[in-house]
């Protein structure tokens, strides 16, 4: 019984330790991950932007093939 009643103040002893610090948990806004953050995304949308504009162009270069091999197969 000594060991159970043991064990329970330790556990209360524990809570009250971890929970009533009183320093505040609240998050900060840090001007660093903010703008890693923001380079982050334009290097996404720069990639993302890029890589549009290649499959653009293999598309359209795939359409004019594909026309003139139409053209060529009409004659």
């Amino acid at each position: 019984m000594k060991k159970l009643l043991f064990v329970a103040v330790l556990g209360l002893g524990l809570a009250f330790a971890s929970c009533g610090s009183g320093a505040s948990t609240s998050a900060t806004a840090d001007s660093t991950v903010t703008a890693t953050a923001d380079s982050a995304s334009a290097a996404v949308s720069a990639t993302a932007d890029s890589a549009k504009a290649a499959v653009n162009t293999a598309a359209d270069s795939a359409k004019a093939a594909v026309n003139a091999a139409a053209d060529s197969a009409k004659k």
